[in-house]
């Protein structure tokens, strides 16, 4: 069978069927793709400057990427939600308010409107009462708010882009926010090593414009690429989208500069790919949501840009099929495949009821989106329509297409990146982020259609099939306890029972941390809880968050 690819192309026998370009998330939802622009200055630095909001003036979608749909009714405070009790913490009096305003003139938020969407998570899932928002521009600004609030036992909330999916980002009750928005400097870029050295603060949008102008691309993508910050993605280690090809921040993460609880500063923004000098100290504070210390810079190594990337979306009849579609594509791509992604019919059905979205292939119960990233143009592209015809001929994809050029690559990225924006548009969701065997990785999904019954509206898996990564969705008309209680701890449960992980990449923030038992052992959380106390004797950052509550 010989076939010949257009871009995109229509890989079944039926008529063509049209793309409409519907923009990435970037270009429609976030601030920092039309209101930004680079300000050089001195050296090799680059900083990002929000057009039309003067110094000192703190805008909605600055501190949440997401904003809310109008209409949406107030979320409900988070202790009024799920059962926590504040800890002795300190308030905030107006002689703190002072002494911030000494140390960061000008950057002290206290007006209720502008603190109001930092208080909330994307999701409008949790909701604190932070009277007080800090916008420090360095490291030693940090240090100087941290040895403030350590000293008053005042309980601090590190903020990024506020684009995480458990509760991490926002305060409890009525931590100080310290948010990282002004702290977006390009420190220093090497572009024969493609070592970014940068401040916490940076978008990662932003990045990835900065190095692919250099000819290297940032080693992580996600679908919020355009409000997230690089401190918050490895305060969470985040995976994303290219974790097939680049592996973990874990690897990629070269050093890090972080203020700790009492204000020390703790420089370990090392540059070198080789460093066998005691403990690595930087693996405590990737992956530990600034509970352990504020990241105020990054050091991370950048792949080379690829010179060709390819994309094709296809339909599988069933998830025996998709998971033989993977190990085809791992076997004929090799080193070329760089994403492996699926999802299910009911995503591609809620990406087109709530963003409109065109399914570009015919109707199937399963999707899976393979992207190859390489230096040969042709040779990339031969390899993957090899690949195309095999799982075509073997009955393993039934309908499928293909694009080369980046506006299509982008399009066909978007009915993946968007399923969270669809979702949230769905109703309450109730999000599981597991790790499990591929061969199970579906079964969840199928087992809880059947558990919930009418009680959910839908039930949708998506993911990253080739890190064995789940994305479970549950959506509902609204919040309801007796749903949670069918999905918790049964969805845990029935994780550990496979030996899975409660959370891939999302981390534990406020929603997970008392499920953290689930994954790890007693030991394993006991060791937790003393690395917490000796590196933040007073609880003060980001408490309520990651480990499980003490009795």
């Amino acid at each position: 069978m010989s076939l010949k690819f257009n871009l995109p192309t229509p890989l079944s026998r039926a008529g063509a069927m049209v793309l409409h370009l519907v923009p990435r998330w970037s270009a429609r939802l976030f601030w920092a793709s039309s209101g930004w622009r680079r300000i050089y200055t001195q050296g090799s630095s680059v900083r990002l400057k929000r057009l039309g909001y003067p110094r000192g003036v703190y805008s909605r979608l600055a501190c949440r990427a997401y904003s809310a749909a109008p209409g949406s009714p107030e979320v409900m405070l988070t202790p009024e939600r799920y059962p926590v009790q504040r800890l002795p913490f300190s308030t905030v009096s107006e002689e703190d308010l002072a002494a911030f305003e000494c140390i960061i003139p000008g950057r002290v938020i206290t007006d209720p409107e502008q603190l109001q969407a930092c208080n909330v998570d994307w999701l409008k899932t949790v909701r604190g009462c932070s009277k007080v928002l800090l916008r420090p521009q360095t490291s030693e600004e940090v240090s100087q708010i941290l040895r403030h609030c350590y000293k008053r036992n005042l309980a601090v909330n590190p903020q990024g882009g506020n684009t995480g999916m458990v509760g991490g980002s926002v305060p409890v009750f009525d931590e100080v926010i310290l948010s990282t928005a002004l702290m977006n400097q390009v420190i220093s870029f090497h572009d024969v090593s493609g070592i970014l050295v940068c401040q916490a603060g940076c978008v990662l949008e932003e990045l990835s414009r900065y190095v692919q102008e250099r000819d290297f691309i940032m080693p992580l993508d996600l679908g919020a690429k355009g409000s997230c910050h690089i401190g918050g993605n490895v305060a969470t280690n985040a995976g994303g989208l290219r974790f097939l090809r680049y592996g973990s921040l874990r690897g990629t993460v070269l050093g890090l500069e972080v203020v700790l609880a009492d204000g020390t500063i703790l420089n370990c923004l090392t540059s070198l790919r080789k460093d066998n000098t005691g403990y690595d100290l930087k693996q405590m504070f990737i992956g530990s949501e600034g509970t352990l210390g504020v990241i105020t810079a990054v050091s991370i190594v950048c792949p080379p840009r690829p010179k060709a990337v390819n994309v094709a979306f296809l339909g599988c009849p069933g998830f025996t099929e998709v998971l033989q579609t993977f190990r085809t594509c791992k076997g004929m791509l090799g080193e070329i495949l760089s994403a492996f992604e699926f999802m299910d019919t009911e995503c591609m059905q809620l990406v087109g009821q709530h963003l409109q979205l065109t399914n570009p292939v015919r109707e199937s119960p399963f999707y899976v989106l393979v992207e190859t990233s390489g230096s040969s143009a042709g040779h990339d592209s031969e390899k993957l329509t090899n690949v195309l015809e095999q799982v075509l001929n073997s009955g393993l994809v039934t309908d499928g297409t293909m694009a080369t050029d980046q506006r299509k690559v982008q399009m066909l990225w978007a009915l993946r990146e968007r399923i969270t924006e669809a979702l949230s548009r769905d109703g309450y969701v109730f999000k599981y982020d597991l790790s499990l065997p591929v061969e199970r990785l579906y079964d969840l999904v199928i087992d809880l259609r059947t558990r919930l019954g009418p009680r959910a509206k839908h039930v949708v898996g998506y993911g990253h099939l080739g890190d064995g990564n789940l994305h479970l969705n549950v959506t509902a008309e609204a919040f309801s306890q007796e749903l949670l209680g069918a999905l918790e701890p049964y969805v845990y449960a029935w994780t550990a029972e496979q030996r899975g992980s409660v959370s891939a990449e999302h981390g534990l923030g406020f929603k997970k941390k008392n499920v953290l038992g689930y994954s790890k052992p007693p030991v394993a959380m006991k060791l937790m809880q003393q690395l917490k106390a000796m590196l933040d004797p007073k609880g003060i950052l980001n408490p309520y968050k990651t480990l499980p509550d003490q009795a």
